[in-house]
């Protein structure tokens, strides 16, 4: 197994990072030079201002001779490494631990763990961990005159790395942990574009089935007047009639397609093309899923008293798709919904009469990538996505959404609730 990971989740923007660079190295030329000149501290300017150097150098090789646009693993811990030693180098020089500005320290061990591959970041810390107990025991005393005045107690004094690596294990413990769950949810909500993607393809293909349809129609009109004349003519033979019988079905059959696939006037998919109200989205969702379902779908509208016309979403029926979805899969024979609406509101509720969510569900829902440890349910569960995907397109469309499990049923509830003029607005 290599150390260093390759994947697109473990580089660095070699741009961004050489700017970093530049604004520490200059802030580091600024700091060395300012207290030398201006507030009359004594150091090795000449040994500072080399190693600064270094680091000037290295960030030149990044700018001119490395042409790679994104830095990869091995690469960057390699540049951050650099950069760790080469300011552990001015440390020392300058009172080691005890130099105010050995917090800077950690940096880059910090900015690793959220760019860099685990073993890497943890490569980093340990380096870093011991650079911080190293300085503490060897280093060259504080300069001239800062040294003639800082006596402190001992237990004071190692205080300071102490507190260092505790705040480096701390933030890179926060730093892993709110990295992860940024590239779990970037993978997400890059499924969920790539699926909106496809229906909005799958529209536009729909489109171009129905134009095509529409020209076919006149040559497949006049191929059947031909083979009804022909039909005719050859009566009295057997087989050329059978023959031009079957091309005449066949004409007949292709008609009954270009009708499905025909989006005019006359033939017109009130669902793709008209704006609907709430109930008319859920009645053709549930159509759908009764094809393949053997459940029973049971919607209520009797509290829906303000029916609004709105304008169709693929973001919408996608949405709800997956929630009833879902609860078609987990329910045991049943799915209930029920649809309200008032002056102010519309609301959908979906129950199911199954298990519900189990309790180490429940906390997370609506995250993506997780799974019950419940066993009666983790043959059937997937990976959280449908109800993640769900919820963040009903959101993105205004809705409000609360899952909970049911308190008059034994199954899960999903409550779906817009604000009317938020529903006219879409």
């Amino acid at each position: 197994m290599k150390f260093f990971e390759t994947s697109k989740y473990f580089s660095l923007k070699k741009s961004t990072y050489i700017n970093l660079r530049w604004i520490a190295i200059i802030g580091q030329l600024i700091t060395v030079n300012l207290t030398y000149f201006i507030f009359d501290i004594k150091f090795d300017l000449i040994l500072e201002n080399s190693i600064i150097l270094i680091g000037t150098l290295s960030n030149l090789y990044l700018t001119y001779i490395n042409k790679n646009t994104q830095l990869l693993d091995k690469t960057s811990f390699l540049f951050l490494l650099i950069d760790t030693l080469q300011l552990s180098c001015l440390i020392y020089l300058t009172g080691g631990i005890a130099n105010p500005f050995s917090i800077f320290l950690i940096i880059p061990a910090i900015f690793s763990s959220s760019n860099l591959s685990f073993k890497s970041n943890l490569l980093l810390v340990a380096i870093t961990i011991l650079i911080i107990i190293f300085l503490s025991f060897f280093n060259q005393p504080l300069p001239y005159p800062v040294n003639e005045h800082f006596h402190v107690d001992g237990y004071y004094y190692y205080s300071i790395p102490i507190s260092l690596i505790i705040a480096l294990i701390f933030l890179n413990y926060f730093a892993l942990t709110f990295g992860k769950e940024s590239r779990i949810r970037k993978e997400a909500l890059n499924k969920m574009e790539e699926i909106m993607s496809k229906e909005h393809e799958l529209l536009s293909l729909g489109g171009q089935a129905a134009a095509a349809a529409h020209s076919l129609g006149t040559p497949f009109s006049t191929i059947k007047i031909i083979t009804t004349d022909l039909s005719k003519q050859f009566k009295d033979n057997v087989e050329v009639k059978r023959d031009i019988d079957l091309l005449a079905s066949q004409i007949d059959r292709c008609g009954e397609i270009l009708k499905k696939l025909t989006l005019n006037p006359t033939i017109e998919d009130d669902f793709i093309d008209q704006n609907m109200t709430i109930v008319e989205y859920v009645v053709e969702i549930i159509k759908s899923f009764e094809e393949t379902s053997k459940k029973e779908f049971i919607l209520n509208f009797d509290q829906h008293s303000n029916p609004l016309n709105i304008t169709k979403s693929i973001e919408i029926v996608y949405g709800l798709r997956n929630f009833i979805g879902n609860a078609n899969k987990f329910s045991k024979s049943k799915v209930f919904i029920n649809i309200k609406s008032d002056n102010e509101i519309t609301e959908i509720i979906i129950e199911d009469d199954g298990e519900g969510y189990p309790n180490d569900v429940l906390r997370k829902i609506g995250e993506p990538y997780i799974k019950s440890y419940k066993s009666s349910v983790k043959s059937k569960s997937g990976l959280g996505l449908g109800i993640f995907i769900g919820k963040s397109l009903l959101e993105k469309n205004y809705a409000n959404i609360l899952c909970r499990n049911s308190e008059t049923r034994s199954g899960a509830e999903v409550n779906i609730k817009w604000k009317n003029k938020d529903l006219l607005n879409l």
